[in-house]
Order: structure tokens, then C-alpha cells, then sequence
């Protein structure tokens, strides 16, 4: 992927305190293509929420390299990281209400980062009541947040992070606190915007089924890539077989998932024997 849109290598972040230092990324390589939409797994702990937070410009690494277009993330300065968060990429948080202003309406919770960027109002209005469209909630425009469903009110926050016309877009757990239903329809909006506008979508969860919704997914364990998930069917939400390919990362270390260490008996130590493309581990 050499024309990958988001590039992470050997990239660490490293958290100290007085008497205490946690690594919560160790070595993490990542390549996601321009118009993706790709999910990051992972259990608490494994580093996933402390890389989008990252990608969203908002916290910075300790090494390594980490680009997002032309911008790298690890040289920028304060303002280059404001202008960053304020024009390239949009933000979803799981919790709904961190994404609304309660006494706004939908339609002025999507204006109002466009106004802050100096957008004229009437065409603020016009894009607000396009997005609103966009995310099936056109007739509910004038509803503030507190009348809308969780479903609803995280089909508006994706319009207000789109407002500015991000080129990347982040999820936190963005159906953590809805049903499997909403969560869906939550995801097929995701999906139509990918297709439609070709934004490029980040999302971090616990959740494994959402490999039935997106091409591709990473596991995180231990501040690294471990494996990716890769759909074989083209269509979401179908019938579909999903390959598991553990990941090498820029200096050969590989990481193979504790449930296989598990099925073939491996302990502390292995036989890796390569022919080819390929690979045969064993346990001693």
C-alpha cells in the first residue's frame, strides 16, 4: 500500500507519571488506503483509543513516524495541530451526548463548525439540511438532541463532523451505547458516506462483528497490529468468509493470536520453518 493515506511505522507512545511508565504503543505499523473504511479491534488496553486519538490530533507520539496525507503528525506544531483537527478530520464519540450541543437543533449542531470557520450562513444552512439528508433525519432538522433517539443523535453527529468536509473520519465506539438494530443503521450511513464522498473512516471497537461491516479489520494487542481480518464478499452484510492473516511488522516480529498459541501446543517456545510463502510453526 504505497499510496497509503494514513502511514504508521515503529510509531511508541509512552505515558509517564512521577514513579510510573506505560508503553501503550510498542512499534505500531499501519497502512490504510485513501477512501477505506476499516475498523481498529482490540481489548482495553491494547492501544487502539490511544492511536485514533493520535489520528485526531489529540495526543501526540513519543516516536517512530505517522502521517495523514501530507501531514505529519509527529513534526507538527500546536497551530498546525488546531488547523489539522479543525479542517482534515471529523470526530465521533461514543458517548452521544459529548457530540451535541443540547440546546442546539440538529440542523444548527452541523452549522455551527461551519460558521466557527467562517462559512456565510446561508450556505451553512444549505449544507446542514444536505447532510441532514444524507443521514436520513431531513425531517427532524428543528429537533435538539434531547428529542432525537441514540441512533438519531449519532446520525447527526456524523454530520457535524463532516461539516467541514474532512477527508478523514474517527470513531470511538460510535454504537457502544445503542442496540444491535440502531447500530446498524448507524453503520449502513457510515457506509453510504464512504461510498458517496469517498472519506476516508477509522473506527475503533470491541466489537468482532463489525467485520460484516467493513473490509478490513486490525486487532490490536499489546500496542501492535497482530492480525487483520479481511472480508472475501464485496457486499456488506451478506453471507461471507473472512481470512485472518497475522501481521509482520517492519522488523520481522510477528504476533500470533494467544487462541492459536493455545491449538498447537506452543508454550515459550517455537519452530518456525519457512518454504517459500510458506510458514509452519510448532511447538517445542
Amino acid at each position: 500500500m504505497t499510496d497509503a493515506y494514513i502511514f504508521a511505522e515503529e510509531l511508541f507512545k509512552i505515558y509517564k507519571t512521577e514513579d510510573l511508565e506505560v508503553v501503550a504503543l510498542r512499534g505500531l505499523d499501519l497502512r490504510v488506503a485513501p477512501g477505506e473504511m476499516m475498523a481498529i479491534v482490540g481489548a482495553s488496553g491494547s492501544g487502539k483509543s490511544t492511536f485514533l486519538n493520535i489520528l485526531a490530533g489529540l495526543d501526540t507520539p513519543s516516536a517512530g513516524r505517522i502521517s495523514v496525507g501530507d501531514r505529519d503528525l509527529l513534526r507538527m506544531s500546536d497551530d498546525d495541530l488546531v488547523d489539522y483537527r479543525r479542517r482534515e478530520v471529523g470526530f465521533i464519540w461514543q458517548q452521544t451526548g459529548r457530540n451535541l450541543i443540547p440546546y442546539l437543533s440538529a440542523q444548527q449542531n452541523i452549522e455551527a463548525p461551519m460558521i466557527l470557520e467562517g462559512v456565510k450562513r446561508k450556505t451553512a444552512k444549505n449544507r446542514a439540511r444536505e447532510l441532514l439528508e444524507a443521514v436520513g433525519l431531513g425531517d427532524k432538522h428543528k429537533r435538539k438532541p434531547n428529542e432525537l433517539s441514540g441512533g438519531e443523535q449519532q446520525r447527526v453527529a456524523i454530520g457535524v463532523a463532516l461539516a467541514n468536509q474532512p477527508p478523514l473520519l474517527l470513531a470511538d465506539e460510535p454504537t457502544g451505547e445503542l442496540d444491535s438494530a440502531t447500530a446498524d443503521e448507524v453503520f449502513e450511513v457510515l457506509r453510504k458516506i464512504n461510498r458517496n464522498t469517498g472519506v476516508t473512516v477509522v473506527i475503533v471497537t470491541h466489537d468482532r462483528e463489525i467485520t460484516s461491516r467493513v473490509d478490513r479489520v486490525v486487532a490490536m494487542r499489546d500496542g501492535r497490529a497482530s492480525t487483520e481480518l479481511i472480508r472475501n464478499s464485496s457486499v456488506i452484510g451478506k453471507d461471507f468468509s473472512v481470512d485472518e492473516l497475522a501481521v509482520v511488522d517492519r522488523s520481522g516480529r510477528l504476533q500470533i493470536p494467544r487462541e492459536y498459541l493455545q491449538d498447537i501446543g506452543i508454550d515459550r517456545r517455537a519452530r518456525i520453518e519457512i518454504d517459500g510463502q510458506s510458514v509452519k510453526i510448532t511447538g517445542e
